[in-house]
């Protein structure tokens, strides 16, 4: 079934993406300072005049192009929120007319100011040639601003189909394994049968959200516990769980769908097989801006590694995510033994906003 598209109400929450820089910011503006003075500094040396000497011809024409860049850089900060209204024609139409605009006064004022001998002799050459100089210019820097923009955007879009598309991964094993649990109880004990239905409720509740990508540590520990316990109907003692836990943040932020396919896979591949069941060791520990949660299951008899094989998935699944969500400074780490398996992810701690 096709999801239906969010209504007017739900696209207008989502704010246009403005393709030029942010001019406001103290970033921006040092590196248009730099921008100015390596171009200055390129003329005065291509130029060389012998009239005006070359720390003379390098202040002045740092001066002229500092002039228009933070003028411009000023008025695009106050237009910023206009412009983003705008199509990208519009605004590109509004910041060219800026530029020439600027360029042209600033020009204008430089003449009348300067001295005959930085100036041709002619007032309208020299206005039409900077003014064709800032046209090229400045429509290069949108072009290269606007294309920038489209494949950075591109790149998000592809990043978050492809979370959705793992999550979609998984969520079909989760939900045959819940199924087989509840069909298992449904004739022998139908009153925690329908306690493990409204556990399903209560995960899918949780697992479904698409509010946003990332959820509360505290949030998702819940759902591993409830999934915990609906493992719990089906395997009896033969399932025991250990949540070495107290040390690790409760508002932190991790992607949906970490922890609850790690006991899962810890169950599946470790207690399942085994008559006698074992006992699942989940481990949280934070070491400066890192966290670190390891989930250990033991081996069970004659387990090679076919057990190991199928845990693959659900592993690259999760190393993915965090991948996409951390960058570099995320981790998945194996570790076999002859007698346990144990997977550790790690992930820069990041607070869910106040």
């Amino acid at each position: 079934m096709s999801r239906t598209p969010p209504g007017p109400a739900a696209q207008a929450e989502e704010p246009r993406q403005l393709y030029l820089p942010n001019f406001c910011s103290a970033s921006a503006v040092l590196a248009i300072v730099v921008i100015c003075e390596l171009t200055a500094l390129l003329l005065a040396l291509a130029r060389n005049s012998a009239a005006l000497g070359f720390w003379s011809d390098l202040g002045l024409t740092s001066m002229f192009l500092l002039w228009i860049a933070l003028c411009g850089a000023g008025l695009l900060c106050a237009l910023r929120h206009y412009l983003r209204r705008q199509s990208v024609a519009v605004s590109a139409a509004v910041v060219l007319g800026i530029t020439m605009g600027l360029v042209t006064i600033v020009s204008a004022a430089a003449y009348y100011f300067g001295s005959t001998t930085m100036f041709p002799d002619d007032h309208w050459t020299f206005l039409a040639r900077n003014a064709g100089i800032t046209f090229v210019v400045t429509g290069l820097a949108l072009r290269y601003f606007y294309v920038t923009h489209e494949w950075r955007h591109n790149v998000e879009l592809q990043a978050k189909a492809r979370v959705h598309a793992l999550q979609a991964r998984i969520r079909p094993h989760f939900l045959f394994n819940s199924m087989n649990t509840i069909a298992a109880l449904t004739r022998s004990n139908p009153a925690r049968a329908e306690q493990a239905v409204q556990d399903l409720a209560d995960l899918f509740r949780a697992n479904l959200s698409e509010k946003r990508n990332e959820i509360a540590l505290a949030e998702e520990i819940d759902v591993a516990r409830t999934y915990q316990r609906m493992e719990q109907l089906r395997l009896g003692d033969r399932l025991r769980v250990e949540w070495k836990i107290d040390a690790l943040p409760n508002d932190a932020l991790v992607p949906g769908l970490t922890l609850q396919p790690l006991l899962e896979n810890a169950i599946y591949h470790g207690i399942e097989p085994s008559p006698d069941g074992g006992t699942v060791t989940v481990t949280g520990e934070q070491h400066g801006d890192m966290l670190y949660i390891s989930v250990a299951n033991p081996l069970p008899p004659g387990a090679g590694m076919n057990r190991h094989e199928g845990n693959r998935m659900a592993l690259a699944n999760i190393r993915e995510r965090l991948l996409l969500a951390y960058g570099e400074r995320a981790r998945l780490a194996i570790e076999p033994t002859a007698e346990t398996f144990r997977v550790t992810v790690m992930f820069p701690m990041h607070e869910a906003a106040a």
